[in-house]
């Protein structure tokens, strides 16, 4: 288990919000358990739940995000089957999943792919797609430091990005030598409508996670910046802790794991709930 984080440096960047009303799960265990609220998109919050599960905690879903279609999207089959660069980038699963879709609009070409975790590697690779370099550490300017040169190839890496994506991937890969072609083929949006009794259980419960700099905002936007102050956020890693920083909540308040990754992530909730006293200690 990697130890908690609360180090912030950069600088927030408002998001606009669709007007679609979110959808929330409630997962019921034993009453009195500690509770803790689940944020990603629909479908992407088993993993989470799952490992909390384990430990006897009650897990509220209440996806705060969602994922739209990108201004260049239509232009990723075309460059897969040009085929003019050495590397095409994956830095999320939802990036991966967009991948595939182009990929196989492309005719599924043969192409050389690095990942930014396993997590994004799964999503390729129960698409048929076995990634040929994850980076080390699960952070973009990690994976542009470490990504291979390939012998006598272009040096030019394709990367299908979100449109809120920082540049750290891009800069990273520049300093290294290469030519990043960056097209932006998502979105992702925060939501701006959910049930009254939904929120009021996500306002109860002991802790809320953040998987994006989009969820925080969200988050806040709806409860307002006060009730938001008072929850413990646990966040997936840097980036989005960097974006409770800039919402104005307390860096007492916001936790994160060294290493972006579900099992850091989850363990990093074990340790905030045990230190609010809703938890014995727990080996992760």
């Amino acid at each position: 288990m990697q130890g908690l984080q609360q180090q912030y440096v950069q600088p927030f960047r408002p998001h606009r919000h669709t007007s679609s009303r979110a959808a929330a799960v409630l997962v019921r265990c034993a009453a009195g358990s500690p509770t803790v609220v689940v944020t990603r998109e629909h479908g992407k919050n088993g993993k989470l739940i799952k490992a909390l599960s384990k430990h006897g905690i009650q897990c509220v879903e209440l996806p705060l995000i969602e994922h739209a279609p990108g201004p260049d999207r239509d232009q990723l089959p075309g460059l897969l089957q040009a085929g003019a660069f050495d590397w095409v980038t994956c830095t999320s699963p939802e990036s991966a999943a967009v991948f595939v879709e182009g990929w196989k609009a492309a005719g599924s070409p043969q192409v050389r792919v690095a990942v930014v975790g396993g997590g994004t590697g799964e999503v390729l690779a129960a698409a048929g797609v076995n990634p040929e370099f994850t980076a080390t550490k699960a952070l973009g300017k990690v994976m542009g430091s470490e990504l291979p040169h390939v012998p006598g190839g272009s040096d030019v890496v394709l990367y299908p990005a979100s449109v809120k994506a920082s540049t750290d991937l891009q800069d990273s890969l520049a300093a290294a030598g290469f030519s990043v072609q960056r097209i932006n083929t998502y979105n992702t949006i925060g939501v701006t409508n959910v049930e009254q009794q939904l929120l009021q259980q996500a306002l109860a419960a002991d802790v809320i996670t953040f998987g994006s700099p989009s969820a925080v905002k969200a988050w806040v936007a709806l409860v307002g910046l006060a009730a938001a102050q008072q929850k413990l956020s646990v966040c997936i890693g840097s980036t989005s802790a960097r974006a409770c920083a800039s919402a104005g909540l307390p860096a007492e308040r916001v936790l994160y794991p060294d290493a972006p990754g579900m099992d850091a992530w989850a363990g990093c909730v074990l340790q905030g709930l045990q230190q609010l006293g809703r938890m014995p200690a727990v080996a992760v």
